[in-house]
C-alpha cells in the first residue's frame, strides 16, 4: 500500500499541474460555447414557436450577448479576487437555471428575459475567467496551452450543435434545452473544483518550475521574480489596449453574424436541418485544428503573421459564403472559415496575456470581452436585420467580410512592446 502511494506521488510530482487546468478549462470552453453558439441550430424552431421575424428572433442572441458584456466584465474582476473555483461553479449553476426556465416559457418576453440574463451570468465570463487561469500557469507554452484550451469552442459546437439538432428533430426545442441544460450545468459545476488560481498554490512557477529552483536562476541572471504587470487604467493608455479592443470587437461580430445565420441561410436553400448543422461542426473541427497549428506556430514565430494570414482567408471565405448554395460549397466554406475563426482567435488571445500578463489580466481580458461580446451582440442582430429588409444575406456577409480585413489591419499595427 505504501509503496503504491509513493509511485502514485512520484507520478504526481512529474505532472505538472497547469496541464490538469488546461484539461479543465478546455472542458469548460467546450460546454459554454456549444451552449452559446448552438442557438443558429434552435433558431427557426424558436422562430415558428413564438412566431417571430428574423430581427427579433435574432434580438434574443443579441440580448444575451449585451449582458454578457456586464458579467464578462464582472467575472473578471471576480476571478482576479475570490479565484477561479466560486466563479465557475456559479456559471455552471447558472447555466443550468437559464436553460431549465427557457424550456418552459410560452411567449416572446418570457424568452427574451430567461435566455437572456440568467445564460448571460453563466458563459459571459468564460473567457477572462479561463484565459487568465490559464496564462497564469504558463509562459513559454502559453500559445500551445491557451491554444488546446480554446479548442474547446470549436469542441463545444462540434459536439453540442449536432446533438442539439437532434434531439430537436426527435423530440422537440423544449426537451433538447432541457436535456443540454441538465448536463452542462453539472459538468461544468464538476470542472470548477479542478481549478487553482496559479502555480503558487502548487509550490511552482510558470511552466512547472519549481519555485526555490526558479528563485535562483532569477536571481542569478537580475530578474524580478513576480512581474508587477500593468493596471486596467494603465493598460488603457497604450495603444495596443486600443488595437486589440477593436479586433476582439470586430472578430465576435463575424463570428456571430455567421455562427447565428449560416444554418438558417443554409436551409434556405434546401439543406436540411440536420445537414445545416453539420455545417457548423465543420466549422468546428476546423477551427480546432487551426487553434493548435497557430497556437504552436505563434509560440515559435510570433502572433501576426498567422493571424494576418487568417484574417485574409476569412475575408476570402465570407466571399465565398455569397455564392454558396449547396451542401459542398457550404463545407468548402466551413473548412476555410473553421481556419480563419480558430487561428486568429487564438493570436488575438495570445497577444493580450502577453501585453499585460500579471495581477490584474482577469480584468484586462474581461474588459476586452466585452468588446467581443458587444460585436458579437451586433452581428447576430445585423444578419438578421438586413435579411428581414432585403430578403437576403449578401450584404450582412459582405459587411463581415470588410471586418475581417480590418482585424488583419489592427493586427500588423500592434507592437510588442
Amino acid at each position: 500500500m505504501g509503496q503504491q502511494k509513493g509511485i502514485f506521488m512520484r507520478i504526481k510530482d512529474k505532472i505538472f499541474y497547469g496541464w490538469v487546468i488546461v484539461a479543465a478549462a478546455l472542458l469548460i470552453f467546450c460546454i459554454t460555447s456549444g451552449v452559446r453558439y448552438s442557438f443558429g441550430v434552435f433558431f427557426k424552431a424558436l422562430q415558428g414557436d413564438f412566431d417571430l421575424t428574423r430581427a427579433a428572433t435574432s434580438a434574443v442572441f443579441s440580448a444575451y450577448m449585451v449582458l454578457s458584456t456586464i458579467f464578462s466584465i464582472v467575472s473578471g474582476w471576480a476571478v482576479d479576487k475570490y479565484g477561479p473555483r466560486l466563479v465557475v461553479c456559479l456559471m455552471g449553476f447558472f447555466i443550468g437555471l437559464s436553460l431549465l426556465i427557457t424550456s418552459q416559457t410560452n411567449s416572446f418576453w418570457q424568452l427574451f428575459l430567461s435566455y437572456s440574463l440568467p445564460l448571460a451570468m453563466g458563459t459571459g465570463g468564460t473567457i477572462p475567467v479561463v484565459i487568465s487561469t490559464v496564462s497564469r500557469w504558463f509562459e513559454k507554452k502559453r500559445g500551445i496551452a491557451l491554444a488546446i484550451t480554446t479548442s474547446g469552442s470549436g469542441l463545444g459546437i462540434l459536439i453540442v450543435a449536432p446533438f442539439a439538432a437532434y434531439l430537436i428533430d426527435n423530440f422537440n426545442w423544449r426537451i433538447s434545452y432541457i436535456v443540454i441544460g441538465l448536463i452542462a450545468g453539472l459538468l461544468v459545476i464538476s470542472m470548477a473544483l479542478l481549478l487553482r488560481r496559479d502555480p503558487g498554490e502548487s509550490g511552482a512557477l510558470p511552466d512547472g518550475v519549481k519555485s526555490d529552483i526558479a528563485r535562483t536562476r532569477l536571481t542569478d541572471v537580475g530578474e524580478n521574480f513576480q512581474p508587477a504587470g500593468l493596471s486596467l487604467l494603465q493598460a488603457t493608455r497604450t495603444s495596443n489596449f486600443w488595437l486589440l479592443l477593436s479586433i476582439w470587437l470586430l472578430l465576435g461580430l463575424c463570428i456571430s453574424l455567421v455562427i447565428t445565420h449560416v444554418v438558417p441561410y443554409a436551409t434556405d436553400t434546401g439543406v436540411s436541418i440536420i445537414e445545416a448543422s453539420t455545417i457548423l461542426s465543420v466549422v468546428s473541427g476546423f477551427m480546432i485544428l487551426s487553434r493548435l497549428l497557430v497556437g504552436r506556430v505563434s509560440d515559435t514565430i510570433g502572433r501576426k503573421i498567422p493571424a494576418i494570414v487568417c484574417a485574409v482567408l476569412g475575408a476570402g471565405a465570407l466571399v465565398w459564403l455569397t455564392l454558396s448554395h449547396n451542401l459542398w460549397m457550404f463545407y468548402t466554406f466551413a473548412i476555410v472559415w473553421g481556419f480563419y475563426q480558430g487561428g486568429l482567435g487564438i493570436a488575438s488571445l495570445a497577444m493580450a496575456s502577453d501585453f499585460f500578463r500579471g495581477p490584474n489580466l482577469g480584468k484586462i481580458i474581461g474588459v476586452l470581452d466585452a468588446g467581443f461580446l458587444t460585436g458579437s451582440a451586433i452581428g447576430s442582430f445585423l444578419g438578421g436585420f438586413i435579411f428581414d429588409v432585403t430578403g437576403s444575406y449578401f450584404i450582412a456577409f459582405a459587411i463581415g467580410a470588410t471586418a475581417v480585413l480590418l482585424t488583419g489591419l489592427f493586427v500588423s499595427l500592434t507592437s510588442r512592446r
